[in-house]
């Protein structure tokens, strides 16, 4: 039995919210037909949704959604209407104005930072709750951007003196000594990513005033050794790529009034053959110590290019099939 083709308007006052809300060429729009099996076309201060009638109720719900986003923010990605969609097939759209709420804090040429997944969210409010985090989780899922937002809103908020980012430098041994230049040179490279992202979120006049003052610091995770880090936001990012003896003495610098967030993705360990990665061992070792959390980002998380998220389906694809091969190998 064929379903009766129906139409709704949804009337918009005041504001004008048909740009936004429709996308460059109409890109919002088209995402969601593709998705409900509807039309939608605007006439003036209307939006008509021509389609069946559980469609027709569910893109009304939707569009309602995506205006409270455009108030909130301004503005309206591709990413965020999937997102919403999402959130919409499982039943989850009263969360999104969580997503919305929640400022981190402002960078210097006035972007909000905020979660953009329920992933994202349950991460950032384990970090206001726990003075150790472990963000882990694929690339493109934030996990050392919102920290470093944090940090930064920790920092402007004087619950901390300073903000001290690391990474393990991979192949600070011997194949250091062949790059040119002093030390610091050698390790520039590891450490650039955390450099960019400060800049970018505090912009390059506060950036370098904190830098020169001690504030903040980057540094190689060798550098740590021996100290104790009293009121500092501690990052450690690339976890996956210490040992478990380089993870452990990490974690045992954390002195009064800190906190450490440490970030990495165990799918992509760089160390050498035969040494076990830090991050790994110590999901087993603190999975029970209350005031350490643990947040897993997934591939629903990623926010950038969304073929990003493809892109690591079809690698966790991949893997699958390799390992249920080996086992069925075993097995016989």
């Amino acid at each position: 039995m064929n379903r009766e083709t129906k139409e709704r308007k949804i009337k918009i006052e005041g504001k004008d919210y048909t740009s936004e809300l429709f996308g460059n060429y109409d890109e919002n729009m088209k995402i969601i037909e593709n998705n409900f099996n509807v039309n939608i076309v605007s006439r003036e201060s209307e939006i008509r949704i021509i389609g069946e009638e559980p469609a027709i109720d569910i893109v009304e719900k939707l569009i309602y959604k995506l205006i409270d986003m455009i108030d909130n923010q301004g503005s309206l990605t591709k990413q965020q209407v999937r997102y919403a969609i999402e959130l919409l097939h499982e039943g989850q759209q009263d969360k999104i104005k969580h997503l919305l709420n929640d400022v981190i804090c402002v960078t210097a040429s006035g972007k909000t930072i905020k979660p953009k997944t329920l992933g994202q969210k349950s991460y950032i409010d384990a970090m206001k709750e726990n003075d150790v985090v472990f963000g882990i989780g694929p690339a493109g899922t934030g996990k050392t951007y919102l920290a470093m937002a944090m940090a930064v809103a920790a920092f402007k908020n004087k619950q901390v003196d300073r903000i001290i980012l690391t990474r393990p430098a991979v192949e600070a041994g011997e194949s250091l000594g062949f790059l040119p230049g002093d030390l610091q040179d050698k390790v520039d490279p590891y450490l650039r990513p955390l450099y960019d992202a400060l800049f970018d979120i505090l912009g390059a006049e506060t950036y370098g005033k904190y830098m020169e003052r001690g504030l903040i610091e980057i540094a190689p995770l060798a550098y740590m050794r021996g100290r104790t880090l009293n009121s500092a936001f501690v990052i450690l990012d690339e976890a996956q790529n210490t040992t478990a003896e380089q993870m452990k003495m990490f974690l045992t610098r954390l002195g009064f009034g800190s906190k450490a967030i440490i970030t990495g993705d165990i799918t992509q360990i760089d160390l050498p053959r035969g040494k076990g990665s830090g991050l790994k061992k110590v999901t087993k070792i603190l999975k029970n110590v209350k005031g350490i959390d643990f947040s897993y980002l997934g591939k629903k998380d990623v926010v950038r290019h969304r073929l990003v998220q493809k892109i690591i389906e079809a690698y966790e694809d991949y893997e699958k099939k390799n390992e249920d091969k080996k086992n069925g190998k075993k097995k016989k």
